[in-house]
């Protein structure tokens, strides 16, 4: 029996969809670590992804875990946070959206028409992490430690 990262005491209605997902895009990375393949190839993304949702979902029938409110939703924001920058790439690619920052995990704001607004997404710290190093990937940079204003 496949452990997909719910405990097992926990009522299957407590898995927010935003766990799901997270759940989702752990076992696509799995696959693609056993595997040995790049995510590069969009539709090689699309395919896994597609698996694990309906992998996901036979769980969910059985019981297990929660039944997906929008598998296309979910299959998108598992794209999002293996491709692009998770839950903050619809700001990414809404053409209005000026500037993003993050002020906490809970505290993102976007800028439209020089207003700030306060977005309604909330970040781990681990997402934050991933977003940061994801962002200094494609720039050639590093922050860390030892550099942590590189």
């Amino acid at each position: 029996m496949e452990n997909f990262g719910c405990p097992a005491a926990a009522p299957a209605t407590l898995v927010r969809m935003s766990q799901a997902v997270a759940i989702i895009t752990d076992r696509v990375r799995e696959r693609v670590r056993r595997e040995g393949v790049d995510l590069g190839d969009e539709g090689l993304a699309e395919r896994f992804i597609h698996d694990e949702v309906r992998r996901y979902n036979e769980r969910a029938l059985g019981g297990l875990l929660p039944l997906l409110p929008d598998e296309t939703q979910a299959a998108s924001q598992v794209l999002a946070t293996l491709t692009g920058f998770g839950a903050l790439q619809p700001f990414f690619d809404d053409p209005d959206i000026e500037e993003i920052w993050i002020n906490s995990p809970t505290k993102i704001f976007v800028a439209r028409d020089g207003v700030a607004e306060l977005t309604d997404i909330e970040l781990t710290d681990g997402e934050i992490r991933d977003l940061v190093e994801r962002m200094l990937q494609s720039s050639g940079r590093r922050v860390d430690f030892c550099n942590p204003y590189n």
